[in-house]
């Protein structure tokens, strides 16, 4: 997986927990997700790569299904509370099974 790729998929699961409104704590994973970017960011910098545009594109234009499946894998990586994981998979399923 690409550098690239890796920032897609952090970038992904920030708005994929943005948006589980169920969880009461999001507020703090996102804290730590935005750390985590930020750390991965300043590792990575790239300059001939606009990490702004690139998540702006990401936020308006990849569907809700891919965010919360990103989060999924980011998440693991941090080590939250499986209540937000077992909560993103059920919004997952439902999501599949609306369409």
């Amino acid at each position: 997986m690409s550098i690239i790729d890796q920032y897609r998929c952090l970038i992904e699961a920030y708005y994929g927990v943005q948006e589980m409104d169920e969880y009461d704590l999001k507020v703090y994973i996102l804290k730590e997700i935005e750390e985590y970017i930020r750390n991965f960011v300043s590792e990575y910098k790239d300059t001939n790569f606009d990490y702004k545009k690139e998540a702006e594109y990401i936020k308006d234009n990849v569907s809700l299904i891919t965010k919360l499946q990103s989060s999924l894998i980011v998440l693991n990586k941090i080590n939250v509370p499986m209540e937000l994981i077992l909560l993103i998979k059920r919004k997952i399923k439902k999501i599949k099974e609306e369409n």
